[in-house]
């Protein structure tokens, strides 16, 4: 029987679909379902390994591959490298659903580059608290600009063919205990805030969503997210009808009949789990039904479909239908959506993915202040030299991308002083001192200073043990990159010893990180131990990633260090040992370092001083426990601008971090974890190559204690969603300074670029009287930009309530966003946005009515922030 290949891009399909192959697709799959065998149909809902479905070639089906997103697609197999992103914060800072799009079309490219189908991202959840570990691979506390951002993203990525799993549904904003707690989030906050970006992807056509490992307690049912019948199939299934599939966060299938009434498709991984060894019994002891398990499969298949790894026979597709292209491919030729945003296409060679991710960096970069002009640095664009110190442990070793799963391997890595070096004009002095210390941990030790003690042989010794702690096999490694994974079931433990070159005078000190059962000694002194054994929960807690070392004090010409530590056999991971060992080396005291610090300042005509969070801080996994920059970075900063007043201060960082010194700095930019270009995208703000156009999507506290959700902290296994529809900035507008109460460092949407800007006229399309909510209101900002360079500014629209209603039945926010667009002027120039503000932002959820338009008088505010509000219209509703 001859075969045909199936379209792997959406817009091939929709074209198909038009033509009559939805009817076609749907039939072709219920032929095939109703083909398999009951063990066919539960092996297919199961993973096949860590990132692959299984395939069944008498159907033409192959592996649907999966990696993980969001700041680049990870080679599944380990080995290769990718384009590293700027972190989705800083995607986020753009505002702009252009670059959106590119960025979507870069998943889709570097997928096929690796051979994936699906990539694990982006994630929807809101930056609910600054303290989430997660925080900068969200994109913002707003619904609605996480929303418009992950359409554009996820739209041009299934347009290549490549689907994008949004995650995690729902409710799922912080870490701490996350695979236990119940997030209790009323019916109607869940509906306007949290489930909002999940259901305008669902309406975008989202091929694939990811549910999480909290619970949800929405005040009718509590449930972990995979058994949350009335969420996951009659919220997204049912009332939306998501045709997708549902797929597990990794390890978060805890049941078998709950999660399959629940909602879920794929368990993932496999082929162990509790549906791999539950799903036979289940059906056999009539807890689940077959048809229950046929309607996954069919949402499998159709996935496969969508991402060219299924073949139909001849006739599963009508003549006339989508051209034939080989899985995986691109979309046909002609095949772009009609009105697709210019300039959408994906970077192709890794020249043009450097190019396109050092301007993206460039733009997402906020100016917080620049009270002294210092952006772009005085006289550079005239060619005139200049000496300039360049400080902070993160200008010398930037944190180019948060910690978790998220990771990947970069193709390039830019760093601040070769960028900054090259971009300055001829005859600069760049002096470049780090001057702080921000992480807990020391240094990898260099193995090349290492010898085994057996045999003297250079390396580190390594030997595998039983149960029994006999060893099992050796070997001499030269190098070590702090993971171990070439273990088997009957190794418990690696034993690690090596003699260690600590001949330079003065003291060293030694440890090992990891996670487990240990013991670590150094010298014969216990450096670290630990009795409790681990399990999966290292990987999903993410401490298996950058475990804190105990070390030891040393001085003398050698040191013997000895490490017993423990395999983890996690279940659904591959087998692996951890030992991150560290290696501190004489050196200056931390107050030499902060003087030397204060010199180059003093000497130079500017300093440019980089801070920021490390690995040790913002990750997947856990928690923050407070806003404070680590190590000893604001004493620097306080030194620095003493020494020098002409002193920009760049933020490395993915979420909020506490500026105590922010009132003292004349000039403050946030740069963000930019990515591999992080280093030439910061050379191209400071020079004049790039504007700084970026606009915070989130609000920067100026004091801890005026954050209104503080912690992330689940109280009696509840993480209590107590602040209903005033998350993030919405909180300040409701209890800040306008109602006499703290005022933000700097409130969302804020972000001055290079120019000034007037607010010269707003009106809504079709007047101000809307006769009925079942429309989008069109509003046209016209601006002028008044300064002396080109400028990008991002008009943003804020809906006010009728009066009274913001503590009224029901109650609203004081004030939140309802649209934004960004437009371009050159010097003296005009232009003219128009903001769309979707009839949904008018409308409130009523569990009994559903989505109602509460009558009245509407103010639509546009302006530059939250708290920078040039021009008022009145929108009147009827009832």
């Amino acid at each position: 029987m001859s075969m045909q290949t199936v379209p792997s891009s959406s817009t091939a399909v929709e074209n198909g679909l038009e033509n009559g192959l939805e009817h076609d697709l749907e039939a072709a799959l219920d032929a095939l379902v109703a083909r398999l065998t009951t063990a066919e149909k539960t092996g297919l809902v199961v993973g096949a390994d860590m990132w692959s479905t299984r395939p069944l070639a008498r159907i033409g089906l192959e592996p649907v591959v999966m990696s993980d997103g969001p700041v680049g697609v990870r080679d599944p197999l380990g080995g290769g490298t990718s384009a590293m992103l700027p972190a989705p914060s800083a995607l986020a800072a753009t505002w702009d659903t252009t670059s959106a799009r590119r960025v979507g079309s870069l998943f889709a490219a570097e997928a096929r580059r690796h051979g994936v189908h699906v990539v694990l991202a982006p994630q929807v959840n809101l930056q609910r608290t600054p303290v989430g570990g997660r925080h900068f691979e969200c994109y913002s506390e707003d619904p609605h600009l996480t929303a418009e951002l992950a359409v554009a993203v996820v739209g041009a990525a299934q347009e290549d063919g490549v689907a994008m799993c949004v995650k995690h549904y729902v409710a799922n904003d912080s870490e701490t205990d996350r695979t236990r707690y119940l997030a209790r989030v009323d019916a109607r906050t869940l509906r306007e805030v949290y489930l909002a970006p999940f259901e305008r992807l669902v309406g975008a056509g989202a091929w694939s969503v990811m549910g999480a490992y909290s619970g949800i307690d929405d005040g009718a049912t509590a449930a972990p997210a995979l058994e949350h019948r009335p969420l996951l199939t009659g919220v997204l299934k049912q009332e939306w009808g998501f045709d997708g599939l549902v797929v597990s966060d990794w390890v978060a299938t805890q049941s078998v009949a709950a999660a399959v009434r629940g909602g879920l498709d794929l368990q993932m991984p496999g082929p162990d789990g509790a549906w791999g060894d539950g799903l036979d019994a289940a059906l056999a002891g009539g807890e689940i039904e077959e048809a229950e398990l046929d309607d996954k499969v069919r949402r499998l298949l159709r996935l496969a479909f969508r991402v060219g790894r299924l073949t139909l026979p001849d006739g599963g597709t009508p003549d006339g239908g989508p051209a034939r292209v080989t899985p995986g491919s691109p979309a046909p030729t002609g095949s772009a959506p009609t009105g697709s945003a210019p300039g959408a296409s994906a970077p192709g060679s890794p020249g043009d993915r450097a190019r396109f991710l050092r301007e993206l960096a460039a733009r997402a970069a906020v100016v917080l202040k620049d009270d002294a002009g210092l952006i772009p640095l005085p006289g550079v664009e005239e060619g005139v030299p200049l000496r300039v110190a360049l400080l902070g442990a993160s200008a010398v070793d930037p944190f180019f991308q948060g910690g978790g799963s998220s990771f990947v391997v970069p193709e390039r890595l830019s760093y601040p002083a070769e960028a900054l070096a090259d971009a300055l004009p001829a005859g600069s002095h760049l002096d470049v001192v780090a001057g702080s210390r921000a992480l807990r941990n020391p240094a990898a030790l260099d193995v090349g200073r290492c010898t085994d003690p057996l045999t003297g042989a250079p390396g580190i010794r390594v030997e595998l043990l039983d149960a029994a702690g006999e060893a099992r096999r050796a070997e001499v490694r030269t190098t070590w990159d702090g993971w171990y994974g070439e273990v088997g079931p009957e190794d418990a433990s690696l034993r690690l010893t090596a003699r260690v070159d600590t001949s330079e005078l003065g003291a060293h000190e030694l440890g090992v990180g990891t996670v487990g059962v240990h013991r670590v000694t150094v010298d014969g002194r216990l450096a670290s131990a630990g009795d409790v054994v681990a399990t999966e929960d290292v990987i999903l807690a993410s401490t298996h990633n950058h475990p804190v070392a105990g070390t030891v004090a040393v001085t003398g010409p050698t040191t013997d260090l000895v490490a017993e530590l423990q395999v983890v056999h996690p279940v659904g991971y591959d087998r692996f040992v951890r030992a991150e060992i560290v290696h501190r080396r004489p050196g200056p005291r931390a107050e030499e370092e902060l003087l030397a610090a204060e010199a180059a300042a003093r000497a130079a005509d500017v300093a440019v001083v980089v801070v920021g969070t490390t690995h040790e801080v913002e990750s997947e996994g856990f928690d923050r426990t407070d806003l404070h920059l680590p190590g000893n970075q604001d004493e620097l900063v306080r030194r620095v601008v003493a020494a020098n007043p002409r002193t920009v201060v760049v933020v490395n960082a993915g979420a909020p971090v506490l500026l105590p010194w922010l009132e003292e700095v004349p000039a403050v930019v946030w740069g963000w974890l930019a990515g591999q270009e992080a280093g030439a995208a910061l050379a191209d703000v400071l020079t004049g190559v790039t504007e700084p156009s970026g606009r915070l999507p989130w609000t920067l506290p100026a004091r801890a204690e005026d954050v209104p959700v503080p912690h992330a902290v689940p109280v009696g296994g509840v993480v209590d969603y107590a602040e209903g529809l005033d998350v993030g900035y919405r909180a300040w507008e409701r209890h800040g300074e306008p109602a006499g109460g703290p005022r933000p460092a700097a409130p969302f949407g804020h972000g001055l670029g290079w120019t000034t800007w007037d607010y010269e006229s707003a009106a809504p399309d079709g007047g101000s009287r809307l006769a009925a909510a079942d429309e989008d209101v069109q509003v046209r900002v016209r601006v002028r930009n008044t300064g002396r360079r080109t400028g990008r500014e991002v008009v943003q629209v804020y809906v006010e309530p009728p009066p009274g209603t913001a503590q009224g039945d029901p109650a609203r926010p004081v004030r939140w966003l309802g649209g934004f667009a960004v437009v371009d002027a050159g010097p003296g120039e005009a232009a003219e946005a128009v903001v769309t503000v979707p009839r949904r932002a008018l409308q409130v959820w009523d569990a009994s009515a559903g989505w109602t338009t509460p009558p009245g008088t509407y103010r639509l505010r546009a302006g530059r922030s939250v708290r920078d509000l040039r021009l008022d219209v009145d929108l009147h509703v009827d009832a």
